[in-house]
């Protein structure tokens, strides 16, 4: 959910960065469209193949590290016993009860209790590079339609302010989203996701607006 809003949050800022930098350049609306489409697909397209690529990497890391795993308890069970029930022992229980709940984990699933217990990994439940790649790419396609609907909708005079506000009302609630779901101070993520979305239209419109007096 965190990672949706964050996703959501980015495909806000970047594309009303561009459209807004457009607007400044610009008054047509074909072009603003075209860019803005654009911009969308190619933000998209990015975060998806960013975030199957890195989570295809912890994927690996994963399965290899099962691999290890695998091979230590079929070379070396009486060690890995002993390593299970240290770990055990070290969060609190005493020694006879660490050591029977080693060899009843073991018994049931030995490398289902190593892999949870030593590497923090679920055997049935490894990383999904696709899923990542899919939510990356739908939330970030549903934070640019945002601005992109506010730039292209209203007429000529009044797109930029109306894009500006629609987003920072947008980046208010996305930035109270992810503190809530992070448990961090609200204020502080509202204000600097406000701050550097505004910053960004800012420099843009500039960038573009000095960009048309030249052309």
């Amino acid at each position: 959910m965190r990672a949706g809003v964050l996703g959501a949050n980015d495909g806000i800022v970047s594309t009303a960065g561009l459209v807004v930098g457009v607007a400044g350049a610009t008054g047509s609306r074909d072009t603003l469209i075209a860019s803005g489409l654009a911009g969308l697909l190619a933000g998209a397209l990015s975060m998806a193949s960013g975030e199957y690529v890195s989570v295809s990497s912890q994927l690996d890391a994963e399965r290899a590290a099962l691999a290890q795993e695998k091979h230590e308890l079929a070379t070396m069970p009486e060690e890995e016993l002993a390593e299970l029930a240290g770990m055990y022992e070290a969060k609190g229980l005493t020694p006879e009860l660490a050591r029977e709940v080693a060899h009843e984990l073991t018994a049931r699933d030995a490398l289902g209790a190593h892999a949870e217990t030593e590497l923090g990994i679920d055997p049935e439940e490894l990383t999904n590079p696709w899923h990542a790649a899919l939510a990356s790419f739908v939330a970030f396609t549903v934070g640019a339609v945002l601005p992109l609907l506010a730039i292209v909708l209203p007429p000529d005079g009044w797109r930029v302010p109306v894009t500006v506000g629609c987003v920072l009302v947008a980046l208010v609630v996305t930035g109270w989203l992810s503190a809530r779901l992070g448990s961090a101070p609200i204020g502080r993520a509202i204000l600097r996701n406000v701050a550097g979305g505004a910053l960004a239209m800012a420099v843009t419109y500039l960038a573009g607006s000095l960009l048309g007096a030249v052309a």
